[in-house]
């Protein structure tokens, strides 16, 4: 088990039943590289492979 594992797994423990739009997603991640500039480039990385898991490799 990676370390993260216990964020993503208390997320879906307190958050599991929402819905949320892409949208939101996007502010929440904004509003977090804000508050925290060092997670930029991890937090890009995540919100590109987010946007393309439907393309074709």
């Amino acid at each position: 088990m990676y370390f993260t594992d216990r964020g993503i797994e208390e997320l879906a423990e307190r958050r599991g039943e929402e819905e949320v739009s892409v949208g939101w997603l996007a502010e929440r991640l904004r509003e977090f590289v804000d508050l925290n500039p060092e997670f930029e480039t991890p937090v890009e990385r995540l919100a590109t492979w987010l946007a393309r898991l439907d393309e074709e490799d």
